[in-house]
């Protein structure tokens, strides 16, 4: 943090005293290669710096300009900065104006300014400097202003070579953690798919003597079926809105953590309600519009949308949450269903369609005590992955606070000083202005960019 004590050695300076950020060299369409690698902001996972995807210049059929890079430039994603959208480039390429290619000097390390540009110092500063309300954008000025903190250079490849072996190690922890998701999420299913089939209480049956059958039914048989109801037109009429009467939205449905619902973001007014209708607790919601079969049982009466099929089981046939399970068994096969268009949506004659083995009323006793049991299981373990999940989170940007404060690996008093490092670059600068050239030191330029700026140039 600005102000903090930095180890003897270390140097607190700009951005733009050490790499020249917003310094582009542009490429036009024509200019572009059809098999040069063509990045785009899309292409990089945020925060985890991964390649999503890799695509020509051809495959791509781009008509803008780009800007080109070298391999081992620093390439960084200036639009939202809060995605953190930072990679280093494994060779050469072309990318969007709004990916800022950062070549590192002499005095840089790129590994070092590449984590950098990840650091929670550097992150908290171009949260407070991106201009732009819907797009904000880390500006050329502001990127040349942020603060940049300088380890002499060898300790910089120290810190980074380091910050790369621990952050891998706490990707892969997190992959980890992700697998442990997944297979909580096929246990929930194969519990589901156990109690709808008859395997979860098959021994139970078995000892009971029990030889009841399942009977082959449709939802309109076993309740009342229908859409709900807001006829009025526009459907944002302020006038429907700000009662008393919980109104629920495909939204509220596919978001629950659970089987009930028990909040909603919108209520009617007595005139909104006018043109609907109150379902009562335990009716089953069903999205078929944008969400579809996302399922949820009202723990209150409320009101809903003709986007939301009800269904209000007739409890001498059907529990409401064996209801609910039995359309979260088929959800899959729903989606299937629905035409491919641009806002997918299926109606009630497909729902109608399908029919159901539903168990004896006992039998639905015994799956749903059992099968609740099994996901309260699944619960524990979610909310302990939860929490794992939190620390886990936690460790990248304490991880990258900790090298910045030069607490990740030891110093070596032996090491260049940072001020050096920085006047060494002032120097270079100087001495190109005045032959009129760029901040190059005389390599030679990519073969593949021959207009680009050498890779280890000082920046001007």
């Amino acid at each position: 943090m600005e102000g903090q004590e930095l180890p003897v050695g270390w140097k607190r300076c700009l951005l733009g005293d050490a790499v020249d950020y917003g310094r582009t060299q542009k490429a036009e369409p024509a200019d572009i290669p059809d098999d040069a690698w063509v990045l785009e902001l899309e292409d990089i996972e945020k925060d985890s710096s991964k390649l999503l995807s890799r695509s020509t210049f051809a495959e791509r059929k781009s008509k803008s300009t780009k800007n080109a890079f070298e391999k081992g430039a620093v390439l960084y994603g200036k639009l939202r900065p809060y995605l953190n959208k930072v990679m280093l480039a494994d060779e050469p390429g072309f990318c969007s104006t709004e990916i800022i290619p950062l070549l590192a000097g002499e005095g840089i390390a790129a590994g070092y300014l590449f984590h950098w540009l990840k650091s929670p110092e550097f992150l908290g500063y171009t949260e407070e400097v991106s201009h732009g309300i819907n797009m904000p954008r880390l500006g050329t000025e502001a990127g040349r202003k942020a603060p940049l903190v300088l380890a002499p250079l060898s300790e910089q490849r120290r810190i980074a070579a380091k910050l790369d072996t621990t952050l891998a190690a706490v990707e892969a922890c997190r992959q980890r953690l992700d697998g442990v998701a997944a297979i909580l999420k096929r246990f929930r299913q194969a519990v589901l798919a156990a109690a709808t089939s008859g395997e979860l209480t098959r021994e139970w049956r078995e000892e009971r003597g029990d030889f009841s059958h399942w009977q082959e039914k449709r939802l309109a048989e076993l309740g009342e079926f229908g859409r709900g109801k807001s006829r009025h037109r526009p459907r944002n009429d302020p006038r429907l809105y700000g009662g008393d009467y919980p109104f629920i939205q495909t939204g509220d449905v596919a978001n629950i953590n659970g089987d009930w619902l028990t909040s909603h973001s919108q209520t009617y007014g007595d005139f909104g309600l006018a043109q609907s209708r109150i379902w009562p607790s335990t009716t089953l919601c069903i999205t078929i519009a944008a969400n579809i079969a996302d399922t949820a049982l009202l723990e209150y009466p409320a009101c809903f949308p003709d986007s939301i099929v009800g269904f209000v089981a007739d409890r001498t046939q059907v529990e409401p949450l064996i209801a609910k399970w039995m359309i979260d068994s088929v959800a899959d096969k729903l989606e299937s269903f629905a035409p491919a268009t641009a806002q997918k949506n299926i109606n009630l004659a497909i729902l109608d369609k399908i029919v159901f083995s539903v168990p004896p009323l006992q039998e639905q006793t015994e799956i749903i005590s059992r099968a609740q049991e099994l996901f309260t299981l699944a619960d524990q373990l979610e909310a302990r992955l939860t929490a794992a999940r939190k620390v886990v989170d936690r460790l990248t940007p304490a991880l990258l606070a900790k090298a910045f404060r030069g607490e990740l690996v030891p110093q070596d008093p032996n090491d260049e000083p940072a001020s050096l490092l920085l006047e060494r670059i002032r120097a270079a600068r100087q001495a190109d202005a005045a032959a009129g050239k760029s901040s190059g030191r005389g390599r030679k330029k990519a073969a593949a960019l021959p207009d680009q700026l050498p890779l280890d140039a000082a920046p001007a």
